[in-house]
């Protein structure tokens, strides 16, 4: 069937931005618009439909900037408000919509929301706007419950009176810096709907929407026990009725929701998804997925089916700002993701991690529906390692020094030269970046054929040519055991060898693109990809 572009985002290859790191442009170390905007050639080059900004808004970076203090105004490390609507309007005029983060769940601890109702006195109605209780214990010196933050440790922190003496606690799933929002009061559900009508009335084309399946909670906040049925403040029922009311928001500007749900239960995941709640959901259960074909395979044919249930488009996504990037995680013994599972110091064999990240990008810009590209997984970024001193994420300090947290999928990019900064701008960049990365600049992989960089580019062109990219089933072919091979209606053969050694190719009329050297035309090396002309 013909494109249709009302419904661009069923089929697109969406660009992740993370604007701390992107690039920068008055020189400070950070990140900002002026940077992105001065770069948004590159990306039209790429081969992206849409770009997706992680939070740009004001905020004390509690948490990254998902510790929203003003979601209407650009915090002054990234540039204003008028910056950010030159740089929708510049990307539009180059075939790039925009998608902007949105996070509900939470607001900063610098809120002014939450700056009033610590003013304010229990059973206040400021107050109401969040979870304020009273503790447990004789002096009320316990939690309220016992729930664990998303970060590591309680989920509760105590107010303090101005004389000192020791008050209510609040709810904070993530930080302590993150107070959750009373999703139960009206007031809160009015100010998101108008916080999507202020983006998209300047020009943006889709909300994310970040923690989607966390913001109702029981009314009695009981303690959580496994198995519970419901969750307490996990996928509850009565966020399909918000959805409902922000997809009535989005549909009067043609705009989309995307919403980052990790959840287990496929089917519960695709309730979120019905015709009049949000168009798209992160697929985070492909991403988690080891190296492996029966796992692969498996996760792709539960994605489809329950897309297909509700008349959804599937995402794909490798990589984002929260998570092991590529290279490093398909290096490692453990080449699955789990939070839990992450250390300092584990071994990684980044020949092998490339390896299976360029032949992992073929596969999923070959699969049906819309995919994400994370910033530097086109220039092949291995996962950096942070000084335990330069660690900025809440994830590490909360684990007690564990976990190294998420800052070493979020350096600086390089974009040039032979040392740091790397082209990035200012001197010393707000997380350091290795000095073994010029191989990795942009400028190096510009005109090699056999950088990733080209092999994305490649890759981006040719999905961007299809008559309809990826919106066709797809019909599984036999190989030998660890070929993970599959023919679209449109004539594509996509074929991945996870075994550990050569396997014969699917039939084929000709060979369109592959991640590595073919040595043999009838032999797929391991760890590589092709496309192929059925």
């Amino acid at each position: 069937m013909p494109h249709n572009p009302s419904a661009w985002w069923r089929t697109a290859a969406i660009y992740q931005v993370y604007p701390r790191s992107f690039a920068d442009g008055d020189g400070d170390g950070t990140g900002d618009l002026a940077g992105v905007r001065a770069r948004l050639p590159y990306l039209a080059a790429l081969g992206v439909e849409a770009l997706w900004f992680t939070p740009w808004y004001v905020s004390p970076l509690a948490d990254g900037g998902y510790d929203v203090a003003d979601y209407r105004a650009i915090d002054p490390a990234f540039g204003t408000l008028d910056e950010a609507e030159k740089l929708i309007s510049e990307a539009r005029q180059l075939g790039l919509r925009t998608i902007v983060d949105v996070v509900p769940n939470h607001v900063s601890d610098e809120h002014a929301w939450f700056r009033a109702a610590l003013d304010a006195p229990p059973g206040s109605s400021e107050r109401e706007l969040f979870h304020f209780r009273p503790g447990r214990g004789p002096n009320g010196d316990e939690p309220p419950n016992a729930w664990r933050s998303e970060f590591g440790g309680p989920a509760w922190s105590r107010t303090e009176a101005a004389d000192g003496a020791p008050g209510e606690w609040y709810l904070h799933l993530f930080a302590p810096g993150q107070p959750d929002l009373n999703w139960a009061h009206p007031r809160v559900r009015r100010e998101h709907e108008d916080i999507l009508r202020f983006w998209f009335d300047r020009g943006a084309a889709g909300i994310r929407i970040d923690s989607a399946a966390l913001l109702a909670k029981a009314p009695d906040l009981p303690d959580f026990e496994p198995g519970r049925d419901p969750h307490p403040y996990v996928d509850r029922d009565e966020l399909h009725d918000i959805y409902r009311s922000w997809r009535s928001v989005a549909d009067a500007y043609d705009g989309v929701l995307i919403g980052e749900l990790w959840l287990p239960d496929v089917e519960r995941f695709a309730r979120y998804l019905r015709p009049d709640e949000l168009h798209t959901a992160f697929n985070f259960d492909f991403l988690s997925r080891p190296w492996a074909p029966d796992e692969l395979r498996a996760s792709i044919d539960a994605t489809l089916a329950a897309h297909a249930g509700v008349g959804a488009p599937a995402t794909w996504v490798l990589c984002n700002h929260d998570v092991t990037r590529t290279v490093t995680r398909y290096g490692r013994a453990e080449t699955g993701f789990a939070f839990a599972a992450k250390r300092f110091g584990t071994p990684t064999d980044l020949a092998l991690g490339t390896r299976r990240a360029r032949a992992a990008a073929l596969l999923t810009l070959a699969l049906p529906g819309a995919v994400y590209i994370y910033q530097g997984e086109e220039l092949g970024l291995p996962e950096a390692e942070i000084p335990r001193d330069r660690v900025t994420d809440p994830m590490h300090d909360r684990s007690g020094g564990v976990d190294p947290g998420r800052d070493g999928c979020r350096v600086p990019l390089p974009w040039e030269g032979e040392r740091p900064p790397y082209g990035f701008g200012g001197r010393d960049t707000w997380l350091p970046q290795p000095a073994d990365w010029a191989p990795y600049t942009a400028a190096r992989q510009e005109n090699d054929p056999d950088s990733m960089l080209s092999l994305y580019r490649t890759a981006l062109r040719l999905r961007r040519g299809w008559a309809d990219p990826g919106t066709e089933a797809l019909t599984w072919l036999e190989g030998e055991p660890g070929l993970l091979a599959f023919a679209r209606a449109d004539g594509l053969i996509c074929a991945v060898n996870l075994a550990g050694e050569p396997v014969p190719l699917p039939a084929h009329t000709a060979v369109l693109l592959s991640s590595g050297p073919l040595d043999d035309a009838a032999l797929l090396p391991p760890d590589t990809a092709a496309w192929l002309r059925g």
